[in-house]
């Protein structure tokens, strides 16, 4: 058009043009056709200046925007509401919310009235700064002012509930655009995405496949960014199948699966525990020519850390590097996760050197993760230098450091130090965790202030803590370790009344109060509770059990627990099973004692040297020295060596009570069984 000899230089021309480029995001040719158009003696209007001002707000260059408003002001051009919505949007979309709210000021000043557009921009601007409770104020000062809230309007207030954790009022404020009167403030793609990400942080994943399904269901077609949003609702529980159905229905609907689409694939067979699967995924985004970011490899190294891989992450994060993508330090916090799973301190010196050579500062979930590992490998000192860096670097210090190293001190049996970090954890406001209630129910049990213990938790309940089992567990153990038993048979009931439900850990708490405080037919009816609510007996449960048979020297009910325990005798420890051995044996029922080692070794369990001891002792008391001898050779046959004191006895044996007959066919054969033992051990170490 420029170079006819006709043309002449129009200002909607240029102003559709400098449009055209705001909309691409090309902010030097809109400048450029800005200075242009004046050289053809074509003089900016409203429109014009409105125009550069949004294409500057659209790059994030909101100083920029202002000096053009300057411009305008000088130009003699009156700006008119639409430059300064276009004003306060390039204000606020870059986050500077207090220069927007500047610039809503001198709107009203220069006598031009906000409209529902400026709100919204004004929300828009709070939401992108970060200050969620300025927006609620404002929407409510909005609502106070009569001003009737659009889709645009409620989509900004459902965001901002979701970022505060406020779910509740976010499902709430849903529910109320649909009650408002048809179609006026209708749930668009936005809100019905914005509601799925709430119910998938709240684990309520039925209830995001129900709304995506509403959304269908009102003829909303899904984009790339619905689809990822129930995708990482269903990656965020290890769903890896209903991910990955979701993932070929983006597919099926013509869409391309983009950079997000893949990495919530990837990261749903890391949290199924399927690393290799995950590395599939990875795999399959580069050949599709999607360039993983630094959120893909992150999950990528969950997915091995998770699952104790630690080697394999550390691959990744190293090729993660030369692929040219930087690690972060979510990229540390991951690494050192693992390592704490794995309990590998020197991989953490490690990790925390890799952080410092890049540059990487740390967070407080990095410190934490850190403070954990060392903690899980009983590296004490470590932990509270590394506590101590942290608040020196004024890195702040939240309720996940101080259970870890409460729990971690306790662990270590540091229950004045545990104690301290407490007292340091209310002092500074943090709010508590069940976790360090508990931990700190632990330390002063151990220090035998059953008073202060029962302090702590009733502040739990006062605090509006939901008590759970453990709670009430560690509560149980504080009762039992004082000999406690009618406190905890008070407490035990409490928490039955209270809808929760106790498991094995909690009623062997119990039994072993009852054992300790003199009831030991009190452990048998309990035990009769477990059954008829179907709780599972642990090893624990059985220990007690039979603690208190041997007890009130109940030898019946010791072969019922014995027919019992049968089933489960591999997951048992071998303590628990050397002591069922020792009160068969005890009780005289040699024979039962027997058969229960049979079972024992047909099971897989491997016996030790108490065990033979046991089975020794018991047959000794019987005089059955044939079964004796033959348990001693049993002892070789595994590799276990008898003591002197195994031998001597049962020589001893024979020379007092087997007579002259037996006596010397004894001695006999054990010297025979110790030359076989001497030979063996020489030829072995030849």
């Amino acid at each position: 058009m420029k170079i006819q000899k006709n043309y002449r230089a129009r200002n909607d021309m240029y102003n559709m043009m400098i449009r055209l480029h705001a909309r691409h995001n090309r902010v030097d040719q809109a400048r450029g056709l800005f200075f242009e158009m004046q050289k053809w003696s074509c003089k900016p209007d409203a429109e014009t200046y409105n125009a550069l001002i949004n294409a500057h707000g659209r790059a994030g260059q909101w100083r920029w925007a202002m000096n053009i408003l300057d411009d305008m002001l000088l130009a003699a051009i009156p700006p008119s509401r639409s430059t300064y919505n276009n004003l306060i949007n390039a204000c606020g979309s870059s986050g500077n919310w207090k220069e927007a709210l500047e610039v809503c000021k001198k709107m009203t000043d220069n006598g031009v009235g906000p409209d529902l557009v400026t709100h919204n921009i004004v929300l828009s601007a709070y939401k992108n700064g970060g200050q969620y409770s300025k927006a609620l104020s404002y929407f409510e000062l909005m609502k106070g002012a009569n001003i009737r809230p659009d889709t645009t309007t409620f989509n900004i207030v459902i965001n901002c509930h979701a970022k505060l954790g406020q779910s509740r009022q976010a499902i709430e404020m849903f529910t109320s655009m649909r009650e408002i009167e048809p179609f006026e403030c209708r749930p668009d793609i936005v809100t019905f995405t914005s509601i799925i990400h709430v119910y998938s942080v709240r684990g309520e994943i039925d209830n995001c496949k129900a709304v995506f399904e509403t959304m269908l269901a009102e003829g909303l077609k899904p984009n790339v960014v619905s689809y990822n949003a129930l995708m990482g609702a269903y990656a965020a529980h290890g769903m890896s199948e209903n991910a990955l159905l979701v993932f070929r229905e983006i597919k099926r609907s013509a869409l391309h699966p983009d950079v997000v689409s893949y990495t919530s694939l990837l990261n749903s067979y890391g949290r199924s525990r399927q690393p290799e699967k995950a590395k599939e995924v990875f795999l399959m985004m580069k050949k599709e020519k999607q360039k993983p970011n630094v959120v893909t490899y992150n999950a990528l190294l969950d997915a091995y850390g998770s699952n104790g891989l630690l080697a394999e992450a550390v691959k990744i994060f190293r090729q993660m590097e030369q692929d040219g993508v930087e690690p972060n330090v979510v990229s540390i916090c991951t690494l050192l996760a693992a390592c704490s799973r794995c309990g590998q301190k020197a991989n953490v010196e490690t990790v925390l050197s890799a952080a410092q050579s890049r540059g990487i500062k740390l967070n407080t979930a990095a410190y934490n993760s850190a403070i954990k590992s060392y903690m899980n490998a009983t590296e004490y000192e470590k932990a509270i230098a590394l506590y101590e860096t942290m608040r020196k670097k004024r890195v702040k210090c939240d309720s996940i450091t101080y259970t870890n190293l409460i729990s971690g001190s306790c662990g270590m049996s540091k229950y004045t130090e545990a104690l301290r970090f407490f007292n340091e954890m209310r002092d500074l406001g943090i709010p508590l965790t069940k976790e360090v209630y508990s931990s700190v129910m632990c330390a002063y049990s151990k220090q035998g202030q059953v008073t202060e213990a029962e302090s702590i938790f009733n502040q739990m309940k006062m605090a509006g803590c939901e008590l759970d089992v453990i709670a009430y567990t560690s509560m149980l153990r504080v009762y039992n370790a004082s000999e406690n038993w009618d406190k905890a048979c008070e407490l035990f009931l409490e928490m039955e009344a209270n809808g929760v439900d106790p498991d094995s850990i909690a009623c062997s708490a119990l039994m072993r109060a009852f054992n300790r405080g003199g009831q030991p037919s009190k452990v048998f009816v309990l035990a009769e509770y477990m059954q008829e609510k179907g709780v599972p007996f642990n090893g624990a449960v059985f220990f007690e059990i039979l603690s208190a048979c041997s007890t009130l020297q109940d030898w019946k009910r010791i072969g019922d627990l014995v027919e019992m325990v049968e089933p489960s005798l591999p997951s048992l420890s071998i303590g628990l099973t050397n002591q069922m051995l020792h009160v068969l044996g005890k009780s005289g029922k040699v024979e039962a004692m027997l058969k229960l080692f049979y079972k024992m070794i047909a099971s897989g369990v491997e016996a030790n040297f108490n065990t033979f001891s046991v089975l020794l002792e018991h047959l000794l008391a019987v005089g059955n020295w044939r079964k004796y001898i033959e348990v001693l050779q049993w002892m070789n046959d595994a590799g276990i060596q008898p003591s002197n004191k195994m031998y001597l006895n049962i020589i001893s044996y024979g020379e007092r009570s087997a007579g002259s007959e037996f006596g010397p066919v004894i001695r006999e054969k054990i010297e025979s069984m110790r030359k076989e033992t001497c030979r063996a051990g020489s030829s072995s170490s030849t």
